[in-house]
């Protein structure tokens, strides 16, 4: 275990482009846990790889307390089936919002487009009616 290869939060941060802030508001959340050199943190490589699910979990619009479900599962009952499984599930209805957020910006977006056309018209009829001397 002594060969054990370990990371300081610098590095962390560095390698995952994020704050020292971040990392420490992870560990907070107990998301991390770092071991303790004194005053500095030691992250093992299980440190390392809940990190990066915890990014992957934020950059697929998963909130902490999702995320932190998920990472506990793993080792706890009912274990990594059970956390595929409840993953699984946020994956389908994360896939639903976002569904629907897309027919929401499609609708808006039809909207924006008749409201263009109908300012144009308008516009165009001004602009006749402007050079029409009658």
């Amino acid at each position: 275990m002594g060969d054990e290869r370990t990371w300081t939060i610098t590095q962390l941060a560095d390698e995952y482009g994020i704050t020292l802030r971040t990392i420490r508001f992870y560990e907070e959340q107990g998301l991390l846990t770092p071991a303790r050199n004194g005053a500095h943190r030691v992250f093992h490589e299980g440190d390392r790889v809940r990190l990066a699910l915890v990014l992957r979990g934020k950059r697929l619009g998963f909130g902490l307390d999702e995320i932190k479900k998920i990472i506990g599962m793993y080792d706890a009952e009912p274990g990594e089936a059970g956390q595929l499984r409840y993953l699984l599930d946020q994956i389908a209805v994360r896939r639903a919002e976002l569904e629907q957020r897309r027919r929401d910006i499609d609708a808006t977006l039809a909207e924006l487009d008749e409201v263009e056309r109908r300012c144009r018209t308008d516009l165009d009829a001004l602009r006749t009616d402007m050079s029409d001397p009658a």
